[in-house]
């Protein structure tokens, strides 16, 4: 495994993460295991805004005996109490969230708490008055919370809680395709995303990364906007590459899926390279610098440290 070191700490946080949108369908004894070897082989930055609560009480047994060895990704806002996700703003509901969260994961500490899918300017301004961002805050300071995250797909809103200084990590959808405004969740311009990314890096507000695939789409031609497939270790390659990552958090069904996603890590550079991305992408970004570093030397003339900055 690699690791990545978060800005505002020590933790070394593995570039490879595991989200639970999917995990849940496998039932409870799947879960246990597919955690279990993801540990085993490095894992240890999970994402806890599953697509239901089956996954709460496997991942307490998984990591029981090992908590040091997984950093818990949660979210304020998302609720589990009836059995399927869902998602509100009202602080009472979060706290008995939170409380459920915890004793299904069988721990008392929470390694990031994170405001929970905030897209709209009008739902943090919610989160504010209703005291929610306050409440996160004072549990940090209680030593409950040791660091403070938020959820989004939208830079605007990012931008207005990075100017809060409160911020350690920021979950964000991050694709080429949503780079290049393709898709449900390509929100702001490929300017804004790229701006964003160097802000987090500049600001050292690491990022973990959601829909690096988008939904599957850029692994199937046929759904693909630029209507060809993509690989996975392409994809993920890419997200990395961006400023400011740390870790991507593909969500698997089993053990083998994570196999294959853990593949990334032996895979050779050509089957990383994501250079065919510059055949296929929209007009206006020609001659727009991918990170690809696959076109040394710069035809632009553009020195390393330019280049790793540029979208």
């Amino acid at each position: 495994m690699e690791y990545r070191k978060l800005p505002h700490g020590n933790e070394q946080i593995s570039v490879i993460g595991l989200g639970n949108s999917s995990l849940g369908a496998s039932g409870e004894a799947e879960v246990e295991k597919t955690v279990a070897m993801a540990i085993e082989n490095g894992v240890n930055y999970f994402d806890m805004a599953a697509g239901d609560a089956t996954p709460f009480p496997a991942y307490g047994r998984a990591v029981s005996g090992c908590r040091d060895k997984a950093y818990f990704q949660i979210h304020f806002g998302a609720d589990y109490r009836s059995g399927k996700y869902g998602w509100t703003l009202d602080l009472d509901e979060i706290k008995r969230s939170i409380d459920w969260q915890l004793k299904a994961l069988q721990t008392d500490y929470i390694d990031f708490g994170f405001i929970h899918c905030i897209d709209e300017l009008s739902d943090l301004e919610k989160a504010a008055a209703h005291g929610t961002i306050a409440y996160i805050e004072d549990l940090k300071r209680q030593g409950v919370i040791h660091h403070i995250g938020l959820s989004s797909h939208t830079p605007k809103v990012v931008e207005k809680v990075l100017d809060m200084h409160i911020l350690d990590m920021l979950m964000f959808s991050i694709n080429p395709a949503y780079d290049y405004r393709h898709g449900e969740y390509a929100i702001g311009s490929g300017d804004e995303r790229a701006a964003l990314y160097r802000r987090c890096e500049a600001e050292g507000v690491g990022i973990s990364v959601m829909k690096a695939f988008s939904a599957g789409q850029l692994l199937d031609a046929k759904a693909s906007p630029f209507g060809q497939a993509l690989t996975e270790y392409q994809c993920m390659q890419y997200a990395l590459d961006r400023p400011g990552v740390l870790t991507v958090l593909p969500g698997v069904r089993n053990r083998e899926d994570l196999k294959r996603i853990l593949g990334f890590l032996t895979a050779t550079e050509a089957e990383k390279d994501y250079s065919i991305l510059g055949s296929f992408t929209p007009a206006e970004s020609s001659g727009v610098c991918v990170y690809c570093n696959h076109c040394q030397p710069c035809p632009a003339g553009l020195d390393d440290v330019c280049r790793g900055r540029v979208l």
